[in-house]
């Protein structure tokens, strides 16, 4: 691809926008970066919050650890931190920079101040909105869509900033461009130092919590269990390496992540399996490079149809995508990439999302472990063919099938687990 082509410098803004350090999981992330922002335009301390939420974002915080509160979990902890120890500068990292003294405070906070969720059943997939309360002054501050696209802030009957959320014009680059022969053409063509530092980012950020999971004691410890007994074997290494991060982040670890879709889980999937495999197969840095853009970047691809959260397991794109960057590591192109994924999302696309919690590291290991088999099919001259099941001729139509059936097939799926996942607390 010649730098000339109009989908280069596209595929560079695409990397530069999705590969975003994190600290801690993004929805409740978001929601204190919603209460930060309107503490800030409150202008006070507030006396109550109103958290208004749509259902998969209840999903995706009610079980995690959310980093710098002393292992509070769930909405009002994550608006709670935000309050108190939040910079809204900071977006995604808005309780990064938590000194030890304030943890306490946050727990006082929400211990005294009435906190208010609510569930709004229609509208956005995505849909945060944080109203703060100080005597007889409010602010208000919603995001839609994804984790820092504000759409509103009102102070008081002030609107400061409106979007029409209809059209919800987050000034992203068109993931439209993004195809698996064009991905592979951008990796084998790109001038690195376009592309080198996100990606760097990326390899020290993420191979930093999965380690740190592989040490401490953190949920489950899936990655741990993946290795005992079994330090040999490179798969699962790279299984349990991508499990271990999840482990760590799920359940607190205070590291922060490079994301891929909004999403640093599946940022840590598509990425450490790809860094292992580099390593323990001597490949170059520059080799590596490479190899993490068709990662990265055929992992946006099978996320843009599915959309930012969903009943689909956004690790099985993830690990569709490692599964494909191994496979250009392995001198692999487009054939076998797109062979790869094929078989792979043949393979793993039933696992449903169920919100963000300690699972999700041994749901990680599944979706890696789907495409490394993925790709050994290719390897040993098998594959699943066009007409059998969602399978569709050639990769691009699979692609799409697979984005018709998380978005929209499973929407009823998504409701009902919303409904399984709360009911206990009614």
């Amino acid at each position: 691809m010649l730098r000339t082509d109009p989908r280069y410098e596209k595929y560079i803004c695409i990397l530069k926008e999705e590969l975003r350090p994190a600290m801690g999981c993004t929805e409740p992330i978001a929601i204190a970066y919603a209460a930060a922002k309107a503490r800030e335009v409150l202008g006070a301390m507030p006396d109550r919050l109103l958290v208004e939420v749509s259902g998969n974002i209840i999903k995706n915080v009610k079980s995690v650890v959310v980093p710098h509160t002393g292992g509070l979990r769930g909405i009002p902890a994550a608006a709670a931190a935000g309050v108190v120890a939040g910079d809204p500068e900071a977006e995604l990292q808005v309780i990064s920079n938590v000194p030890e003294e304030r943890v306490p405070a946050i727990a006082a906070y929400l211990d005294k101040t009435p906190i208010e969720v609510r569930y709004v059943p229609e509208g956005h997939i995505f849909d945060i909105k944080v109203t703060a309360y100080h005597e007889n002054e409010s602010a208000a501050v919603r995001i839609v869509d994804h984790h820092t696209n504000v759409v509103l802030i009102r102070k008081n009957d002030r609107i400061l900033l409106e979007k029409a959320d209809e059209s919800c014009d987050d000034g992203l680059t068109e993931r439209d461009c993004l195809t698996v022969e064009g991905i592979v053409d951008f990796a084998d063509s790109v001038d690195l130092s376009d592309v080198r530092e996100v990606l760097t980012r990326q390899i020290r950020y993420n191979m930093a919590i999965a380690e740190e999971g592989l040490r401490g004691n953190y949920g489950a410890n899936i990655g741990r269990t993946i290795l005992y007994g079994h330090d040999d074997s490179l798969n699962r290494k790279l299984k349990a390496c991508a499990a271990a991060g999840s482990d760590a982040r799920m359940n607190g670890c205070e590291l922060p992540v490079v994301i891929v879709s909004g999403s640093g889980n599946q940022g840590i999937t598509a990425s450490v399996p790809v860094i292992v495999y580099a390593r323990e197969r001597l490949r170059t840095e520059d080799e590596l490079l490479r190899g993490l853009c068709v990662s990265d970047l055929i992992t946006i691809h099978l996320k843009t149809g599915i959309g930012t959260l969903s009943a689909y397991c956004g690790a099985v794109s993830a690990g569709v995508g490692a599964a494909a960057g191994i496979a250009y590591l392995a001198g692999g192109r487009t054939q076998m990439i797109a062979h790869t994924v094929v078989n792979a999302v043949a393979i793993a696309s039933g696992i449903i999302c169920d919100g963000a919690k300690a699972s999700c590291a041994a749901k990680i290991a599944s979706a890696v472990d789907a495409g490394l088999l993925g790709l050994a099919m290719y390897e040993n001259g098998n594959q699943f063919f066009g007409g059998e099941g969602i399978v569709k001729e050639g990769v691009e139509k699979t692609i799409e099938t697979v984005g018709r059936l998380a978005r929209f097939g499973m929407l009823e799926t998504d409701k009902e687990i919303i409904q399984l996942m709360t009911e206990d607390e009614k």
